[in-house]
């Protein structure tokens, strides 16, 4: 069987989705590997790396997809690779199913049978291939980075002969894996951390890593998780009192991090711009939900703004900002993806619809949509 790894197409990608250390592993399956040549160019890895662990190299996408039997790919493949993938061939990806409905169309009416890597399960088997856990985490890690480059001072306290320099104060609004991730960065750098989330279950997770619960307390809140770990609606009145407690806290701080977004939705608002006024001048808000709309509704995708003298930055591909690990993470979740359909002895393809990996993050099969967000 072949793997082909193309070329991202996709405007301001630069993770790819196999490396050199994949590409071995997926040899060792048994497996033949093309990769497109400048495959790796944005990760600093030449064609030759890929060849030296036993990958061809094709000169174009035509001859990469034509006879592949598995294509791996960050974002989803465009019109012109859909067409040249063979009926049968299995694709998987981060294929944004909420946003590309044409493009899965597209797929299914080629045959192909395609993965969204987003639609993983949250099960224990499918940890070592959740990409979003992984790419969230290099997220938040940058949110941070980029943040203390746009802040005006320096992140710790200091004492110096000439005094003291206080540490700046960072809120991180969400405490998913992305925000705790920023929440141990910016503790590393020394600054003060408060976090919120409407989920209570994360109150001992962000005090774990030093920082302050900010959250209305009361009895709702107590009650504000269902027994799978998702958050409830919550009623208008305490909505109304969170905002408030919220807003208080904004004015204090020099740095926001917002991390809500909910795949397939428009990405919740937790700063209006009332709260961005009433913050200092200098200040700066990262809004990782900035591809859906943003947590702020200020917020511009892929661009670094002023507003209201507070620095804006609403880059929609953070992970891809650190391009190198975060295509080695990335590539080894589709390797351990792979791995769980491929046998290993014969080195054949053999999908197994009942598996709930493979079920739950199927979108198309046999030229029909097979998942159930995607069907009505």
């Amino acid at each position: 069987m072949i793997i082909a790894i193309p070329k991202e197409r996709h405007t301001g990608e630069t993770r790819v989705a196999a490396t050199p250390e994949t590409v071995k592993k997926l040899k060792g399956l048994g497996l033949d590997i093309v990769v497109e040549t400048g495959a790796g160019a944005s990760i600093r890895v030449p064609d030759t790396d890929y060849e030296a662990m036993g990958a061809a190299i094709a000169p174009n996408a035509a001859d990469t997809l034509r006879s592949a039997d598995i294509v791996l790919k960050v974002r989803p493949p465009g019109s012109d690779e859909i067409a040249l993938m063979k009926r049968g061939a299995i694709l998987a990806a981060l294929l944004s199913p909420a946003t590309e409905k044409d493009s899965i169309q597209k797929l299914a009416d080629a045959g192909v049978d395609a993965f969204a890597m987003e639609f993983l399960p949250r099960i224990s088997r499918a940890q070592a291939m959740d990409v979003l856990s992984s790419q969230a985490n290099l997220a938040g890690y940058k949110a941070v980075i980029d943040a203390a480059a746009a802040f005006g001072r320096a992140m710790p306290m200091m004492m110096t002969a000439a005094g003291t320099i206080a540490p700046a104060r960072v809120l991180v609004m969400g405490a998913g894996v992305a925000g705790l991730q920023a929440i141990a960065t910016a503790r590393r750098l020394g600054a003060i951390v408060s976090a919120t989330d409407v989920r209570p279950a994360t109150k001992e997770q962000v005090e774990s890593l030093g920082a302050t619960f900010v959250a209305v307390m009361d009895d709702e809140f107590k009650q504000a998780q269902t027994a799978a770990g998702y958050a409830k609606e919550m009623s208008p009145e305490y909505k109304a009192k969170q905002a408030d407690l919220i807003a208080e806290t904004i004015k204090k701080q020099d740095i926001v991090i917002t991390t809500a977004l909910i795949p397939g939705r428009k990405a919740p608002v937790l700063v209006t711009e009332e709260m961005v006024k009433t913050m200092k001048p200098g200040s700066v808000i990262v809004d990782l939900a900035a591809e859906q709309g943003g947590n702020c509704p200020l917020t511009k995708p892929n661009e670094v703004c002023e507003i209201h003298g507070v620095t804006f930055i609403g880059y929609t591909n953070l992970p891809g900002r650190l391009a190198i690990d975060a295509s080695s993470l990335y590539a080894r979740n589709l390797f351990n993806f792979v791995s769980l359909f491929v046998d290993k002895k014969t080195g054949e393809a053999k999908l197994d619809w009942n598996d709930d990996i493979i079920k739950g993050s199927g979108v198309t099969r046999d030229g029909a949509f097979v998942h159930p967000a995607l069907k009505g």
